[in-house]
């Protein structure tokens, strides 16, 4: 198989080598200088050797401290071996996935001989904790390195191709997206996919992943984070201090704050980091952004931090069971059969989107379906019309996004005013809106479409040209794999002075109550919009996962 057609991607031009500017490449002092080499061992290299080669599952910072290596992608099946960078003395080779457990798949080649000192990912994250200075440098310089690789030819070494209205291949860039891995991404017309015979694929076999050049038929998040080793792998007899389930702002803010705090963290999610924070287009009332930001960045920068205090995320990671397994120790089984054992535990997994009881809902998930309304999800429908359902903020704000980028909106609201969930100022401004029609007191009854959504029914107004519908509904929370927690009826985790369901032995013998965030069960806390009274608001969830660590360090003391 050959993917170089002009619809499964092309062979690219060959490029000059990346030029390193005084981010990626930081010019380092004799004392900062002496401070890292003295992390790592010093290593005698010789013309062709290799330092790190893509495969790697564990690969070190490489050091230079003489000779020259070069930074390439290896051959694919169909394009050639190309020269990233070169990088000389007193500079070190490198990038994100350092931090994030992602495997090599870059490779380092010694093309002048001289001495390396290598640095252990665990002697890295190390000196990170120590070390302020060079935390910033290294961490400035191995962000803007990854950046600079998503649009070079690095990111042929991980390869989408779907069909663009796909929700599966929707999937697959979404989660590469969140983790910031560098890919590529080739949306095929659904009408033209005649070239697929030519490369020995079918559309039964999309979505296509192309891992190194190798093809993963039906690829799956869960599949490819295997394959680049972002899943979960225990050490020997490994305990850690706190697990984190979920890894929207309340998760990411749990993981960040044990971490910083000393505490050894595992922060899993199912689909991606982000949550329903992650799927909103803008947030205008998050505490220091006067103008506003969307998820996507504010959950990126997030992601970052949480990789600099040494967060192990996992993602797709999915948590179906928790059992307490001796005095002061959890098992968190995973979909997978994996177990992760705790210290701790904090519940931060969210809720599940809902969906309208609707005839071919679920044909039309996969290709006209929405629960989120960003650039990706943008980009299937910008300036083509679409529905968002839903009268709370997320729909109002999805509404706006999308019009403002050329597409006509009809927003359908079941309440009789459109301010008695929105925030006013967010109504006024739909209302004024030219390209938002707002149906009050209405609701969708029907979808239809050849293969993708073409048309939406609104009992007030009739069917309406469609090619999206964007469903703000709410949410039913993810606790169903936690039983034994006390939970209000609709689900929600009861946490604290509001837990009703006590057995006096399991704190009797503690000594104590509930700490604040704690649930039912001892050391198992529960943060977000998980959380029975929680305010569901971005700037709360953070608060509360937060606030949830400190409440850990309480039970831990113990």
């Amino acid at each position: 198989m050959s993917p170089e057609g002009a619809q499964v991607g092309a062979a690219e031009e060959q490029v000059d080598p990346v030029e390193m500017d005084a981010v990626m490449s930081p010019t380092l002092s004799d004392e900062q200088w002496e401070r890292l080499i003295a992390a790592g061992t010093a290593e005698d290299v010789a013309v062709g050797d290799y330092v790190f080669r893509t495969g790697e599952p564990e690969y070190d910072l490489i050091v230079i401290e003489s000779g020259e290596v070069e930074v390439v992608r290896d051959a694919l099946r169909w394009v050639g071996e190309v020269v990233i960078t070169t990088m000389g003395p007193r500079t070190f080779a490198g990038e994100l996935g350092l931090l994030n457990g992602q495997g090599a798949f870059l490779s380092a080649r010694v093309t002048e001989a001289g001495r390396v000192h290598r640095v252990t990912r665990a002697q890295l994250r190390a000196l990170m904790n120590e070390d302020d200075e060079l935390c910033d440098l290294i961490l400035h310089a191995l962000w803007a390195r990854r950046e600079s690789l998503r649009t070079g030819p690095a990111a042929m070494t991980l390869k989408f191709v779907g069909t663009g209205s796909s929700n599966d291949f929707l999937a697959l860039r979404r989660f590469a997206e969140r983790l910031d891995l560098v890919h590529k991404a080739v949306a095929l017309p659904p009408g033209d996919l005649g070239t697929l015979d030519t490369h020995e694929i079918t559309v039964d076999d999309l979505p296509v992943a192309y891992i190194q050049g190798e093809p993963l038929l039906r690829a799956t998040p869960g599949l490819v984070a295997e394959h680049l080793g972002l899943s979960y792998q225990a050490q020997a007899d490994e305990v850690v201090d706190l697990v984190v389930v979920g890894g929207g702002p309340a998760g990411l803010a749990a993981a960040i704050y044990g971490a910083s705090e000393g505490l050894s963290t595992v922060l899993l999610d199912a689909v991606a980091p982000g949550g329903q924070a992650a799927a909103t287009s803008r947030i205008e009332n998050f505490l220091g952004f006067p103008f506003g930001v969307s998820g996507g960045d504010l959950i990126g920068q997030a992601i970052l931090q949480a990789l600099k205090f040494g967060v192990r995320v996992y993602a797709p990671c999915e948590a179906t069971g928790l059992t307490r397994v001796a005095p002061g120790l959890l098992d968190v089984a995973l979909s997978d059969g994996r177990l992760i054992r705790a210290r701790s535990v904090i519940v931060t997994s969210g809720a599940a989107y809902r969906r309208l009881d609707l005839d071919r809902w679920q044909d039309f998930e996969r290709s006209g379906v929405y629960y989120a309304a960003t650039p990706l999800e943008l980009r299937q429908v910008q300036g083509k019309p679409v529905v968002v359902v839903g009268g709370a903020n997320s729909a109002g704000q999805a509404a706006l996004y999308l019009s403002a980028h050329g597409s006509p909106v009809h927003l359908v609201v079941r309440g009789e005013h459109l301010g008695t969930r929105m925030s006013s100022y967010l109504a006024d401004r739909l209302a004024d809106d030219p390209r938002v029609r707002v149906h009050t007191s209405s609701n969708v009854v029907g979808l239809d479409g050849d293969g993708t959504l073409e048309s939406v029914r609104i009992d007030t107004v009739g069917d309406v040209d469609a090619r999206g519908l964007f469903c703000f509904i709410g949410a039913t929370p993810a606790t169903s794999w936690l039983p034994t927690l006390d939970r209000d009826p609709e689900g929600f985790i009861r946490t604290g002075t509001d837990v009703a369901v006590q057995t006096l032995d399991q704190w009797q013998g503690l000594g104590r109550e509930p700490l604040p965030f704690e649930t039912s069960a001892p050391r198992v806390f529960a943060a977000g919009d998980v959380r029975r009274g929680s305010m569901k608001r971005v700037a709360a969830a953070v608060g509360e996962g937060s606030s949830a660590v400190a409440s850990v360090h309480r039970a831990l003391a113990y």
